[in-house]
């Protein structure tokens, strides 16, 4: 089982059933500036359709450091919250002008816990690292930002939470809040559904019990026959994703010594022609895996081994089921993927987490969120993935990178994947033959519990310390 062929960059969106963001969707949580410590924000609102209905919200936002230390604006999150028209209703999120620029500004939608009368949608507003900083005093200047209905119809807005008809210039709203780094420091939210700032000693314990699979990935080669034994696959069949006429090389999966512990490297090599491309993947024979808790360690590269960089490449680390029929809507997918090099109209590296409800391969249509983040993310990492029944939730080595919608639930069980592969040849065209490797240092699933980042950490210091180096006791189908 493998990733579609266009895994990372959606290219449309359809099925007004479900909340779809349009082009740059979500928000990427990076750590906050050292001269933050004493940082503050507030956030200024007016609107530019003060009607009861409207063909279209159009929430305009400025955001404000009010501290004496600088802000990284992509550390800032801003919520405003209003009712939907109906539990079915999809909308869509745009942004008409900024100073700070569009392409900076990504916008989401959410569904509350606790719905209030006024309330049980928000749309999320965050910003990319190319949005910059704010000094101490300094505004975003104007964002004129809107969303609509998917189809069109005119929507109320009189019962908004956060809605002022009133509100014509710029002014301090209460009604909207901003979370600065996970923690909340400005408005109020409805009712009961205040954002939850991280606590100050988060639990490092986790939960007892809770059905496993932990894998340290001591093996020898690729053929040794406790990979198989312990439920993995080594990907050798043809097909997608990736370049087509490639090979999947499961002689390119090896195993070596990485400080203290052994670590599998998957090699992906090419000379620029489909015939000497060689893709690699690892992934579970078994189809068992739903809600919990997903986490693994893996160490992205930016650079070749050997030979000329600039290959579209995907590095990865996801879970995934087999689409039945095109927008069958029992898909499940959800993506770290890694690219270096850029790809899909990308320039350079950026890392997409990606939640999917389901595509169409031709002519291709795609319905899922994502989460991005335009940086190097060259080096070990922490990835972590969390699947309950309200949302599905991103870190990246500790940091909350991503929180995607309940409409992307999973309805069937899933494999655990790593593949590495190749988009196209068209990012470097030499025939000069060169190599790229991704590593993993261990993978865990625990069945039906959410961990956060410090638990996973915990766990896998327990199963080292007692010297366990596998283990699966989740449940087959």
């Amino acid at each position: 089982m493998t990733s579609r062929t266009r895994p990372g960059r959606p290219r449309a969106s359809v099925a007004a059933a479900v909340a779809v963001v349009l082009g740059a969707a979500g928000l990427a949580a990076l750590p906050v500036t050292a001269g933050a410590a004493a940082a503050d924000v507030a956030v200024q609102y007016r609107t530019s359709a003060s009607g009861a209905t409207a063909d279209q919200s159009e929430p305009w936002l400025k955001v404000r450091n009010t501290g004496d230390g600088a802000v990284q604006l992509s550390t800032v999150k801003v919520r405003y919250y209003f009712k939907a028209d109906g539990a079915g209703t999809a909308y869509r999120f745009a942004c008409s002008w900024a100073v700070k620029g569009c392409g900076n500004i990504t916008g989401t939608f959410g569904t509350l816990a606790n719905p209030t009368a006024t309330a049980d949608r928000y749309l999320e507003i965050g910003f990319t690292p190319g949005a910059g900083s704010l000094a101490p005093g300094a505004d975003t200047g104007d964002m004129q930002l809107r969303f609509h209905r998917a189809d069109w119809q005119v929507l109320r807005q009189s019962d908004d939470y956060s809605f002022g008809p009133a509100q014509t210039t710029y002014a301090d709203w209460s009604k909207v809040t901003a979370q600065l780094s996970g923690s909340t420091v400005w408005g109020t939210a409805p009712e009961g559904n205040g954002p939850t700032d991280p606590p100050t000693d988060p639990p490092t314990d986790p939960p007892t019990g809770g059905q496993s699979l932990f894998d340290d990935f001591t093996y020898t080669t690729s053929s040794d026959p406790r990979i198989a034994a312990h439920g993995w696959s080594v990907r050798a069949n043809a097909g997608g994703p990736g370049v087509p006429g490639a090979t999947w090389a499961p002689e390119n999966v090896t195993f070596a010594a990485s400080a203290g512990n052994t670590v599998m490297n998957l090699r992906t090599s090419t000379a620029g022609t489909a015939a000497s491309t060689k893709h690699t993947e690892v992934l579970t024979q078994a189809t068992k895996f739903k809600n919990g808790t997903y986490a693994a360690r893996v160490k992205f590269a930016d650079a070749p081994v050997s030979g000329p960089d600039g290959d579209h490449l995907v590095q990865t680390f996801f879970t995934i089921n087999d689409l039945k029929a095109p927008m069958a809507d029992d898909y499940a997918e959800y993506d770290f993927e890694y690219l270096p090099n850029g790809g899909w109209g990308e320039p350079s590296n950026i890392l997409y987490t990606t939640s999917w409800e389901t595509y169409n391969p031709d002519p291709w249509q795609a319905v899922n969120q994502h989460t991005e983040s335009r940086q190097s993310y060259t080096g070990w990492h922490d990835l972590v993935l969390t699947i309950d029944n309200s949302a599905i939730t991103y870190y990246v080595d500790g940091q909350l990178f991503g929180t995607h919608d309940a409409a992307y639930l999973p309805e069937r069980p899933m494999s655990i994947n790593f593949n590495q592969w190749l988009i196209d040849l068209a990012g470097q065209t030499s025939t000069t033959p060169r190599s790229y490797d991704q590593q993993v240092d261990y993978v865990l699933h625990v069945k039906d519990q959410v961990l956060t980042p410090a638990q996973v950490t915990a766990k896998i210091n327990a199963y080292r310390a007692a010297g366990t180096a596998f283990e699966d006791t989740v449940p087959a189908n």
